[in-house]
């Protein structure tokens, strides 16, 4: 069972779209239920604040609400707060997901790092040492994130 939050993310989806602009994008799948998130970033190169921030995702309810919730959680926030997020809180924040349905926060979490990993990337910078990961999914996972 889904709670009302979840449904109300699903339903009304927070910051969906592209962003022209971007100067940082971020791209995660999973093959096994063939969800596939794309998070578009705008990230003040002074502040490392994140200004903007839009999703397009295709899959589940489940899919659509933690993509809308992790966006909340990360505008306006900067990029070491944004790395901060676990698939926890974004579970947390929508009041819970069933356990068939936590990998989705996971891929949430995983689109957030794969953008900042983005940026990094056009700045010439190495990510794996600050993100954690390239950003490059396929590399690492063969681009099946469980």
């Amino acid at each position: 069972m889904y709670s009302e939050k979840v449904m109300e993310h699903f339903a009304s989806p927070r910051n969906m779209g592209e962003i022209a602009d971007a100067n940082a994008i971020g791209q995660v799948g999973n093959v096994k239920c063939g969800d596939i998130m794309k998070i578009y970033m705008k990230i003040n190169d002074d502040t490392k604040v994140i200004e903007d921030v839009k999703f397009k995702t295709f899959g589940c309810g489940a899919a659509i609400a933690t993509s809308s919730m992790a966006t909340e959680l990360v505008m306006g926030k900067t990029i070491d707060e944004a790395l901060a997020l676990t698939n926890f809180a974004v579970a947390d924040a929508l009041d819970g997901l069933p356990p068939a349905k936590m990998h989705c926060s996971n891929l949430a979490q995983e689109a957030i790092q794969s953008a900042i990993a983005d940026y990094y990337k056009r700045k010439g910078i190495d990510p794996v040492g600050i993100v954690g990961c390239s950003g490059d999914c396929h590399e690492c996972h063969g681009n099946s994130h469980e």
